[in-house]
């Protein structure tokens, strides 16, 4: 029996690839940084375990409590909308520290152990904000555009090991917390000068054509982590297929 760890699993994707996981039968670590033990199903072949991407320490932590894996599902990840121009730097970093530097330590932590045993997957998931240009997303585009190239290159890098390194784009999914969650970080980011422009694209965000699911993305994940061919990008959501189609 298989067995994954997966970043972020308070809410969101991540809480629900932490479900879908568990219903194929796999064995799961469900990592949160604030740990609930109430919002997953009781079970023998599920743990919840308390990281921080952000601590080594706290990787450290929760890889040995975790035991050997399979599979890590790198989803931990901040959100951020407002005016680059009115953004703080420190904010900046504090995105880059989850999103970028978090995904590159926790894959960083696992490959001795996938590559001993020459077996193991590394899924990451970004945005389909990578597919074409949002406005007001700047810096979590970049974010997530770092992750792309870095795992795109790092699939080259362990194919000699027979590790997989996969991507999954996730398309607008307004039931998820991104607004909520990044709600502290987002006070002061749009100024007056912005406001008419911020009140169109708001609009927008209200008449979606096509819009994600979370569980649309727990099924990418999954498919991503049992691919075995050289496939790198797994879009999830209807948007995230068609922004694919359209490029």
């Amino acid at each position: 029996m298989k067995t994954v760890l997966i970043t972020g699993c308070s809410s969101g994707y991540g809480l629900e690839t932490a479900r879908h996981f568990h219903a194929q039968g796999w064995n799961v670590v469900a990592t949160m940084r604030t740990p609930r033990e109430d919002v997953l199903p009781r079970s023998d072949r599920l743990r919840v375990v308390p990281l921080d991407v952000t601590k080594p320490e706290s990787i450290a932590a929760a890889l040995e409590a975790s035991g050997p894996i399979d599979v890590l599902v790198n989803n931990a990840g901040i959100g951020l909308m407002g005016a680059f121009e009115a953004t703080p730097m420190a904010t900046v970093r504090d995105v880059f520290e989850t999103n970028v530097f978090g995904v590159m330590a926790m894959t960083q932590a696992v490959l001795p152990r996938f590559r001993a045993r020459r077996s193991g997957v590394v899924v990451n998931v970004t945005s389909s904000a990578t597919l074409a240009p949002m406005p007001l997303v700047a810096v979590y585009t970049a974010s997530k555009v770092a992750i792309e190239g870095f795992t795109a290159s790092l699939a080259f890098e362990l194919e000699a090991f027979n590790l997989r390194v996969k991507l999954v784009e996730p398309g607008y999914c307004p039931s998820t917390r991104f607004t909520s969650n990044g709600g502290p970080r987002m006070e002061g980011l749009f100024p007056e000068a912005y406001a008419p422009f911020a009140q169109r694209i708001f609009a927008s965000f209200g008449q979606p054509a096509a819009v994600t699911r979370e569980s649309d993305v727990a099924e990418a994940v999954w498919h991503a982590a049992n691919d075995t061919s050289e496939k790198l990008r797994f879009p999830a959501g209807p948007d995230a297929v068609a922004l694919v189609r359209s490029a």
